[in-house]
């Protein structure tokens, strides 16, 4: 997410929604062509159809990350807080429940997207490491 993590918490909440929107949608493409190339579709148009589906979800889940996240962080006293992350994976959850019209999903996808963003962003302010050299 080149330039996301520069642009400061609660300002600019437009270009962090176009930055994540866009990401998104690049993980959308990516996983629909992973999905026509395991479940081969009847045709080439209901082989469009379900990459347009998945790539356009997932960048309306972006999107609506990014900028719930900023407005979230705008709005509330503690713009570094990791509870606007939670509150914007929530929302994309809940936009992913009302796109599978599942309270289930909803409800799970808002825990689970707003967790994993809360500790992305946890884990970025105190410099966690996922991958690489291990600290001595």
């Amino acid at each position: 997410m080149v330039g996301y993590w520069e642009i400061p918490e609660g300002t600019d909440c437009v270009r962090k929604a176009w930055i994540t929107g866009r990401l998104g949608a690049a993980l959308g493409l990516i996983g629909s062509a992973y999905h026509i190339v395991l479940f081969q579709p009847e045709s080439v148009f209901k082989g469009v159809q379900t990459a347009a589906t998945s790539t356009v979800t997932m960048a309306t889940l972006g999107a609506v990350f990014g900028l719930t996240t900023c407005l979230s962080a705008h709005i509330r006293e503690d713009p570094e807080d990791a509870l606007n992350y939670f509150i914007g994976g929530c929302a994309s959850g809940i936009v992913l429940g009302a796109r599978t019209h599942s309270y289930a999903t909803g409800s799970s996808a808002c825990v689970a997207l707003g967790l994993l963003a809360a500790f992305t962003k946890i884990g970025k302010r105190e410099g966690w490491k996922i991958i690489g050299p291990p600290r001595l």
